[in-house]
């Protein structure tokens, strides 16, 4: 890997770390230069504004969920298998995460603001909704939900789920959050009229 891009990747690695801990708006250019022992002007040298960096930053890191969430839950069989490993590899991401979940630290920080980061952030979030809707309908077509199922109305209440669990490890600090969430998961697909 060349040079430049070695240093790229250590800047977005380290501006993931720092973002989880301060939020988009902490992620001070000058902390981030001292932390990476460079100059100001070496880190536009890459990025040529905050906003473009923290872009960047999202981008990797939705990149990163995508390889550690979704890729390996698409291994599973189709249906009912592949959406509890959505799930389960998503509880895990986000306690792997030294500040949680970047996404929904941004969701709260940028959910008033304007402008291409939160535009960013909506879009990722549609489309996670959409892929969550994708692997529900094919629970579906498999036979393991009943063919009545508001597939929209299961994929925000997936994602609420989610949101729930991760209010209650990161903020909360309940250490039944992991249970309650699997419950909570289980109780969602009981509902949707698995066969057995």
């Amino acid at each position: 890997m060349a040079k430049g891009l070695q240093t790229r990747e250590r800047i977005l690695d380290t501006a993931f770390r720092l973002a989880a801990r301060e939020g988009l708006d902490g992620l001070s250019l000058s902390t981030l230069a001292g932390q990476l022992g460079l100059s100001k002007s070496g880190l536009f040298a890459h990025f040529g504004s905050k906003e473009e960096l923290q872009l960047e930053m999202l981008r990797a890191a939705s990149r990163q969920f995508v390889d550690k969430v979704m890729a390996p839950a698409f291994q599973k069989p189709r249906g009912l298998p592949r959406l509890k490993a959505v799930f389960d590899n998503w509880r895990q991401w986000v306690t792997s995460l030294p500040g949680g979940c970047i996404f929904v630290a941004a969701a709260a920080e940028l959910d008033d603001r304007e402008g291409p980061v939160r535009a960013f952030v909506v879009d990722q979030q549609r489309e996670l909704l959409k892929a969550l809707a994708r692997t529900t309908r094919i629970c579906v077509d498999e036979g393991h939900f009943r063919r009545d199922l508001d597939i929209d109305q299961f994929a925000f209440e997936v994602l609420a789920t989610y949101l729930a669990f991760h209010q209650a490890h990161r903020l909360l600090r309940d250490p039944r959050a992991e249970q309650r969430a699997r419950r909570a998961f289980a109780r969602l697909v009981e509902d949707a009229g698995i066969r057995q």
